[in-house]
């Protein structure tokens, strides 16, 4: 695998900033920068034409416009449009080190599969709150395990912000489906039942930003924990104990508020041993208290957003199994 070979697929919805940051990025790679860049505007009213072209002499871009269809069909655009036989997604929020393409050669001619998924992480210069959000979102102490494992395990999930799909893959499975969130885990496992393995390179790396405010941070952990049941129910067998964790926090909170009624601390104390734990890890990891302080915050919000979402579509899944699209219109789109 060259980087002849590949194409970047970005689609972007109204995130000027975004791009300029991230093209700036890919400028700083250590590669000689042969890969192919797709850019599909979503039906921005704020469209990045002016960006591309500040960029256009140095990265070799092809820029697309068209309606909103959401990122996954927007996605699937991009992929017809490329010249190379692998793509890479990302998100537009992301920045990319240096050595990012080398990881990802390395890696495809040594450890190939279909479909890869990377790892993010926070940068230097983000906020204290982004790399809290960064924590919450990437600790074993909350959800950050749920796609779980190593490059050897076959039934690894890859997340679209840092993703690897060969072309045959694409061609074979259709790309994403409509579905926003959950079409990344929807689509891996859809790979998996054509026999198409997928993996994490755990050194491929992009540094996340996640632009996101604490309402909006809740209302996509919220959005996660919906799917996820939807997902279940579309592949039974992809079904994991984990996924359940954030639910059974979630009722353990209101359980623990009636014992604080009826005058039992105990509940309580084991949910701040909990937050204690977030808060020593934070720390250690971010070398800083204020990001340890907000990931107590930051944690509590992904982990109750996701299992109040998670127990509410399965509650609705258990009456109604057959309009799903009808009883969840906030999480597909139409194509």
């Amino acid at each position: 695998m060259t980087e002849n070979n590949i194409s970047f697929i970005i689609p972007v919805f109204n995130r000027q900033d975004e791009i300029k940051e991230l093209l700036g990025s890919f400028t700083k790679l250590s590669s000689r920068k042969n890969f192919e860049i797709v850019i599909i505007e979503d039906g921005s009213t704020n469209d990045c034409k002016e960006v591309i072209n500040d960029f256009k002499n140095q990265l070799n871009i092809s820029y697309y416009m068209k309606s909103n269809t959401g990122p996954g069909d927007s996605r699937n655009y991009g992929m017809r449009k490329a010249k190379g036989n692998y793509f890479i997604i990302l998100d537009s929020d992301c920045l990319l080190p240096e050595d990012y393409m080398q990881h990802v050669i390395y890696n495809l001619n040594n450890n190939y599969v279909d479909c890869f998924g990377g790892v993010d992480g926070s940068h230097e210069s983000f906020t204290d709150y982004q790399k809290a959000v960064s924590f919450s979102m990437t600790s074993f102490l909350t959800t950050g395990g749920i796609r779980g494992g190593k490059y050897k395990k076959k039934l690894f999930q890859p997340r679209s912000f840092n993703m690897g799909i060969s072309k045959d893959a694409f061609l074979r499975s259709n790309g994403f489906g409509n579905i926003h969130p959950g079409e990344d885990p929807d689509l891996s496992i859809r790979l998996n039942k054509l026999g198409f393995k997928t993996a994490l390179y755990s050194d491929v790396l992009v540094f996340h930003k996640r632009r996101i405010t604490v309402s909006s941070f809740f209302k996509q952990v919220y959005k996660f924990g919906l799917v996820r049941p939807i997902l279940n129910h579309w592949h039974p067998k992809s079904s994991r104990l984990i996924y359940y964790f954030p639910t059974f926090a979630f009722i353990f909170l209101i359980f623990s508020i009636i014992e604080l009624i009826r005058g039992n601390q105990t509940p309580l104390y084991l949910i701040l041993i909990y937050m204690i734990l977030v808060f020593i890890s934070s720390t250690y990891t971010n070398r800083s208290l204020k990001i340890g302080l907000l990931s107590i915050i930051t944690s509590a919000i992904q982990i109750l957003g996701y299992g109040y979402g998670y127990l509410k579509s399965s509650i609705v899944l258990i009456f109604n199994k057959k309009n799903i699209q009808k009883v969840f219109p906030e999480v597909f789109f139409s194509k």
